[in-house]
């Protein structure tokens, strides 16, 4: 509003008092600059009304010249102007910064406030900035942060935020490849003849399906096999010389049978 009033040349009619005039004045030139500056108080008072809102213009048009209409805006919006400034500075002090959030992102969030302090008028050195954002840093970055109060070389704001991204790029990589590490140890691991296919496992229980339908060579019980028998196993030669009378005997009687045949015939 004071720019579009200066480029009108309306401003001064803001700080003068209306001048005096007595009803008698015979000076015509006396008259007209009463009458000039009337007409320039009227056009800044109503510009300055035109630019409230609607809610407003009711409250403020009852006043007669340019300046108590300023001054009672001022009264009203530069108490309110000082509670901001003390609004600021509280928000600034309780500023912390957290490790769930990116810290780059949390650094712009000061600049917004440092630059609203500034807007305001208080200004503040740039060496105080540096020690308070590093003040702030998050409790994951306390080593970082040590480092960086430890230093002797002056930096500035940007220098620090130039440190701050490469020191947060960093640990993002980092924290990239600790993710993948066991991805890539679990993808490294060949199974030792993969690519000629699966091996038949032949377990001891494999082909019980078939039983066995002869007669056990050991103990001479059927359905199993002489390997699978339980009881205690004999002597091989024992066990060929049976076979061998049991052969015997039965050629024998093969014989006997023929003869009486023979005979009865």
């Amino acid at each position: 509003m004071l720019f579009y009033l200066t480029t009108l040349n309306l401003v001064r009619f803001l700080r003068e008092d209306a001048p005096t005039v007595s009803e008698n004045e015979t000076d015509k030139e006396k008259r007209a600059a009463f009458e000039a500056w009337g007409h320039g108080d009227f056009l800044c008072r109503n510009y300055v009304l035109n630019g409230l809102d609607n809610s407003l213009y009711n409250v403020y048009s009852p006043m007669t010249t340019a300046k108590l209409l300023w001054e009672s805006l001022e009264k009203k919006y530069k108490t309110e102007g000082s509670g901001l400034k003390k609004f600021i500075v509280g928000k600034f002090l309780d500023y912390k910064m957290v490790d769930s959030k990116y810290v780059m992102s949390q650094v712009q969030e000061m600049q917004l406030i440092l630059h609203d302090l500034h807007a305001e008028g208080m200004e503040m050195s740039e060496s105080f900035q540096v020690a308070a954002v590093i003040e702030k840093l998050p409790p994951l970055w306390k080593d970082f942060k040590n480092y960086l109060k430890h230093k002797r070389k002056e930096m500035g704001l940007e220098d620090l935020i130039v440190k701050l991204r490469i020191e947060e790029d960093n640990r993002k990589q980092f924290e990239s490849k600790e993710t993948k590490r066991p991805m890539e140890d679990g993808s490294n691991l060949v199974e030792p003849n993969a690519s000629k296919g699966k091996r038949k496992f032949k377990g001891k229980d494999q082909g019980k399906g078939k039983k066995f339908k002869g007669t056990c060579y050991n103990c001479g019980k059927p359905n199993h096999m002489a390997k699978d028998c339980r009881r205690p196993k004999k002597a091989k030669k024992e066990q060929q010389g049976k076979d061998v009378a049991n052969h015997l005997t039965t050629s024998n009687l093969v014989d006997m049978e023929m003869d009486l045949a023979a005979v009865t015939f």
